[in-house]
């Protein structure tokens, strides 16, 4: 049987296995690195026979992320096997891969301990140095019922009758064999780059009515490099993890028996939200947009008008006023249409941009709440924009734009998605090509490059999500754009035409930060706490050394104040040192000293939250430096910010 493997056609007898095919095509380093292979679209072991009929074989290299996903999936049964040996009356359930690592899940008496995880993860170094081959085997489902009920796992059991299959398949290493689908690494060698990261409980089936389990939480790679890469990885987002660096600067926090999943904002993160949406504001009007606001609660048959009560009503909250069902609004879109539907318009109206931050709830499962990240009530900088379809793909290139210059100013590089019809859906097939094809194109005229995520647009129509990623590597959906033909037909929008004839608009949905605050949470972490000094709740501290400078520090900080610059003063009669590390703590951006010899010649001395010291400069020399620093991030890109 003649094969094609990258390129090459090879010659392979029958019953010979995938090893020794891809053997005749590889050389022997990449060899080496090959895990597993894939035949007519799905995945198999190398020493699984290579099936009759096989026209191409792809190899799967084991620093491919199909192949990350194999060793990781691997190495969670190395894990199950190393705690067998230590705890031989643990029970296993199930162990997959999951995004970045694995898990598995066992029923235990008592839940494991950090100590635990070092014993194990001991363990299955030493299962790994022993380069246990994976060996797989088929055998019915009844006789696999009576070998793991003779071994005590009831729980292998209970998932071998759940799948129903009159045939299932298992995989050895060592001494332990488990139910799986496969496929698996050669041997547990190409596990050895591993590191478990934690234990939680778990629920059996994801049910609180079933026992709770004990789940480990690992990771594994190709190689040691990657697996430290990915270990620092996590080690700068405690670092900069913004739920802790919220409490530590005093930006907001959660009371959860009172309000689960909704942010009550401090002083300080008060202040820095203000400063965010005062100036998004500023850019949308220079940009052509209208701001309006629409009610929080509108009656329960608009939701049912817009499609949102059939699509989208287990997210949202309902109340009952004077014996009607009303909705709070998960989105701002239905009071956007509303209020141009209050008007009649004219093709010279149109485009009709309309924007604002409005205050949405949408019903989360609080086991996915996560600080700012994740909440039940948050600001979407939202905007809709009326158009005509021939002015579509302006506007969406437009809002593609602004998005661009938002990502520059905070130095964010991002990809773009393009997502399709779902299967739940509204709208004609015409209108979802039309919007389909206005996203591409505007995508494609600006040069951008772009995957397409099948069936996860709206249900009104197809978007473009923008990811961003932040400093570390981690991805964040924010801006997202879409193109809607249906529900201006649903609310009967119109504008008369060239024609005098009534015609239907086009809607875009926009929105660019997304969640206001999740775009924080994701600045807080991209900044580690520390902000631009143009978003700096606090720009400057003056720290005064002795009493005798306090009179010419209170002028200093009145003269700071007038010129716009947000500036406190620390007159605590402490040591200098102590004020200097509080200040750098709260990640001021500029600490200015000022002691007797300051007081006398006007000065400050000037040292930044690096430790950098600026030496003495002027009040006005002082004020002017703060201000280039604030503005040097609005020198392109289109925005300006301004202390006014």
């Amino acid at each position: 049987m003649d094969v094609r493997i990258e390129g090459q056609v090879v010659s392979v007898p029958e019953g010979a296995d995938f090893a020794s095919a891809l053997k005749q095509a590889l050389s022997g380093k990449k060899f080496k690195s090959v895990v597993a292979a894939s035949a007519g679209g799905r995945d198999y072991d190398l020493t699984t026979a290579v099936p009759q009929g096989t026209e191409e074989i792809t190899p799967i290299s084991a620093d491919s992320p199909e192949g990350t996903q194999i060793i990781r999936h691997s190495t969670a049964h190395v894990m199950a096997l190393a705690v067998k040996r230590l705890f031989p009356d643990a029970l296993v359930t199930i162990g997959p891969s999951i995004d970045n690592g694995f898990y598995y899940d066992f029923d235990v008496e008592t839940p494991f301990t950090q100590g635990d995880l070092e014993k194990i993860e001991a363990e299955m170094k030493k299962i790994c140095a022993e380069r246990l081959p994976f060996i797989r085997s088929e055998m019915s489902s009844a006789d696999a019922v009576a070998k793991f009920g003779a071994m005590g796992e009831k729980y292998k059991v209970e998932i071998i009758n759940d799948l129903g299959a009159e045939t299932v398949s298992l995989y050895q290493e060592g001494e332990f064999t488990d139910l799986c689908r496969g496929p698996h690494v050669p041997h547990t060698g190409f596990c050895q780059h591993v590191r478990l990261l934690s234990a939680a409980g778990a629920y059996w089936r994801g049910d609180e009515k079933n026992r709770m389990l004990s789940r480990i939480y690992g990771t594994a790679f190709a190689d040691e490099k990657a697996l430290k890469d990915y270990l620092h990885q996590l080690e700068e987002a405690k670092r900069r993890d913004h739920r802790k660096l919220g409490r530590e600067l005093g930006l907001f926090t959660f009371f959860e028996h009172v309000a689960p999943g909704m942010v009550f904002w401090l002083p300080n993160g008060m202040l820095l939200r203000t400063i965010l949406e005062d100036f998004w504001k500023r850019e949308h009007l220079k940009r052509g947009y209208q701001i309006v606001q629409g009610p929080q609660l509108l009656r329960q048959e608009t939701w049912k008008q817009s499609g949102h009560y059939d699509h989208y009503r287990q997210n949202m909250y309902f109340t009952k006023i004077d014996e009607e069902m009303y909705g709070i609004k998960p989105m701002n879109c239905i009071g956007h249409m509303l209020i141009y539907g209050n008007a009649v318009r004219s093709y010279r109206d149109l485009p009709v941009r309309m924007f604002e931050l409005g205050l949405v709830h949408r019903h989360e499962k609080s086991g996915v709440l996560h600080g700012l990240l994740r909440v039940r009530q948050f600001t979407q900088d939202d905007a809709h924009i009326l158009c005509t379809p021939e002015q579509l793909e302006g506007e969406i290139i437009n809002v593609i734009r602004l998005i661009q210059s938002l990502m520059q100013l905070f130095d964010f590089k991002y990809k773009i998605e393009i997502s399709t019809r779902p299967e739940d859906s509204i709208g004609t097939d015409e209108a979802w090509e039309m919007a389909t094809g206005a996203l591409l194109n505007a995508v494609q005229k600006e040069g951008l490059p772009y995957s397409i995520n099948e069936g996860d647009g709206a249900f009104y129509g197809p978007k473009i999500d923008v990811k961003l990623l932040d400093c570390i590597g981690r991805e964040w959906q924010c801006s997202t754009i879409q193109v809607d033909f249906t529900l201006p037909e649903r609310f009967d929008l119109t504008y008369v035409g060239q024609d005098g004839e009534r015609h239907r608009p086009v809607m875009v949905h926009r929105a660019i930060m997304g969640s206001v605050e999740r775009f924080i949470g994701v600045l807080i972490e991209q900044y580690a706490g520390a902000m631009p000094v143009w978003l700096a709740p606090e720009q400057a501290r003056l720290l005064t050394v002795t009493d005798a400078a306090l009179d010419a520090a209170r002028d200093m900080e009145r003269r700071f104040q007038a010129a716009g610059i947000r500036v406190s003063l620390d007159e605590r009669n402490e040591k200098l040192g102590f004020k200097v590390r509080e200040a750098q703590m709260a990640k001021i951006p500029y600490m200015l000293v000022v002691g007797e010899k300051e007081a006398q010649s006007g000065t400050v001395s000037i040292r930044l939250r690096t430790g950098e010291n600026l030496g003495m400069k002027t009040v006005e020399e002082t004020i002017e430096l703060i201000k280039a620093e604030a503005a040097k991030p609005f020198t392109q890109g289109g925005m300006s910010y301004s202390f006014a």
